[in-house]
């Protein structure tokens, strides 16, 4: 499936219906409304009607993608589409009148009614109807499994045999295009699921084998004898790009666990859905960049500052870069102002630690007020980080956490952050003990992200820096 193609679909059928609402709105709104003496080949002149099919296709355009609505775009609903159309149309109708038709001319209260009503109407019944045919084609194509999600089961006995049964017999696809199936428990035995479903390995093998086949979705359908691997199956699983569902039992069926997305649709769990909405993602990455670019242009004279005491402090560069782990367990690199000498790991990977005799006098003073840090303003604008998420940490270290905390890879969902809640509750860590003590506190932060959580963690953080009482 090709999800960048289908997104072009959404944006310029979005972008037509846009602006042939507003081209018709606006001939209504000279001729019915201002009644005004202007034949039709004057109206359809008018600079104000061009300038309105340039700007508001691109305001509807900068609307929905704020909304999320161009992302995810073989699993939209159809219903759900509709719904979220409706409340985007009113919204947007609303900004429209109150900054470009309310002090446009004077007409009376009933016109506004009318103003408002027909542009509502015009713009939500022609995105809604082109948005419900471009959808109703993806489903169509889904349902009679012409498309579908690379489908990998975790399991190989009853279980897989039963989810895999169910989902092919089914007279709608859900979209689960199986390809195969890995198994838990090593041994020589014939698999069952093996006479149903290509066997592609063992569960040892799970990440190599989700590079390997574009696996969108897994399903782990384990027998109830397995259950306590659950949740280091998860754990492998966590920070890759895929969703994750898993068969419920009774008992997650009366915790409320198990949410109807299709009446005909198998029971099945998905595994930490994203807590944030697409909208919230959307402004979180806004304010990162404008907040980035102000720390950078805003601050460019006490940067130049520390670079010479960084610089004055020591031999060596003034800027100290290091791969880190980001995003979906992809490397990039880290920037930072040096804080230590520059041989200071000659003897390999080590975590500084209170009096450490590699840390200078300036990358002291730099680490309490977390000034060091600055420069990844930058690796906020390119991507790799953002202002709020957890800390991102090397590989050599990250291989040491997981082998106590397998479910240290659940923050790798979400891009790292120059500051997080585990930053501000714990500070730096001096070994991997209290790495694992301060996971706690990005898991709370995981389970809880929302833009306003966010604002508290950077309102925490200014305050250590002001107040110089970094760890």
């Amino acid at each position: 499936m090709n999800a960048k193609k289908q997104a072009l679909k959404y944006i310029i059928s979005d972008w037509l219906m846009a602006t042939i609402a507003w081209g018709i709105f606006f001939i209504y709104r000279k001729r019915n409304l201002e009644k005004t003496s202007e034949v039709f080949e004057e109206i359809i002149h008018n600079p104000k009607l061009h300038a309105g099919i340039i700007v508001i296709p691109f305001f509807w355009f900068c609307l929905y993608l704020l909304q999320g609505q161009y992302s995810n775009v073989y699993r939209k609903s159809r219903l759900r589409e509709s719904g979220q159309t409706l409340l985007i149309s009113a919204f947007g109708v609303i900004i429209i009148f109150f900054t470009l038709l309310l002090n446009d001319y004077n007409p009376s209260y009933n016109t506004y009614y009318k103003s408002i009503t027909t542009l509502f109407l015009l713009h939500f019944l022609l995105t809604g109807l082109s948005r419900f045919i471009i959808t109703s084609q993806s489903a169509y194509k889904i349902h009679n499994r012409i498309i579908g999600f690379k489908t990998l089961i975790i399991g190989s006995d009853k279980k897989a045999v039963q989810i895999f049964n169910e989902l092919e017999k089914m007279p709608k696809s859900m979209g689960h295009k199986i390809i195969g199936f890995v198994n838990i428990n090593d041994g020589d035995k014939a698999f069952l699921a093996q006479e149903f479903i290509p066997h592609l390995g063992s569960i040892i093998n799970l990440k190599e084998i989700i590079k390997n086949t574009g696996v969108e979705e897994v399903i782990i359908a384990i027998e109830t004898n397995e259950q306590e691997k659950i949740n280091a199956i998860i754990a492998q699983l966590e920070g890759k790009n895929i969703t994750i569902k898993t068969i419920p039992d009774v008992q997650d069926i009366l915790l409320g666990s198990v949410k109807m997305n299709s009446i005909l649709g198998a029971a099945l769990i998905e595994v930490s859905p994203d807590v944030m909405p697409e909208w919230q993602k959307s402004v979180k990455r806004l304010f990162d960049l404008c907040f980035s670019f102000s720390a950078l242009i805003l601050g460019l004279p006490l940067y130049l500052a520390i670079a010479i005491a960084v610089k004055l402090s020591s031999k060596g560069p003034i800027f100290f870069t290091q791969e880190r782990i980001g995003i979906h367990g992809k490397p990039f690199k880290i920037i930072k102002f040096r804080t230590m000498v520059t041989d200071a790991e000659v003897n390999g990977p080590a975590l500084s630690k209170n009096n450490d005799p590699r840390i200078t006098g300036v990358g002291l003073f730099l680490r309490k007020t977390r000034l060091d840090e600055l420069p990844q303003f930058w690796n906020v604008i390119i991507g790799d980080m953002s202002v709020v998420g957890p800390r991102p940490e090397r590989k050599f270290f990250i291989d040491q956490i997981v082998q106590r905390a397998p479910h240290y890879h659940y923050l790798e969902r979400v891009k790292p952050g120059i500051t997080s809640w585990g930053q501000v509750k714990y500070g730096y860590a001096e070994n991997v003990d209290q790495m694992i003590d301060r996971l706690k506190f990005d898991l709370i932060y995981m389970e809880n992200r929302s833009l306003l959580v966010d604002f508290k963690i950077i309102i925490h953080t200014i305050l250590i820096v002001l107040q110089g009482r970094g760890k």
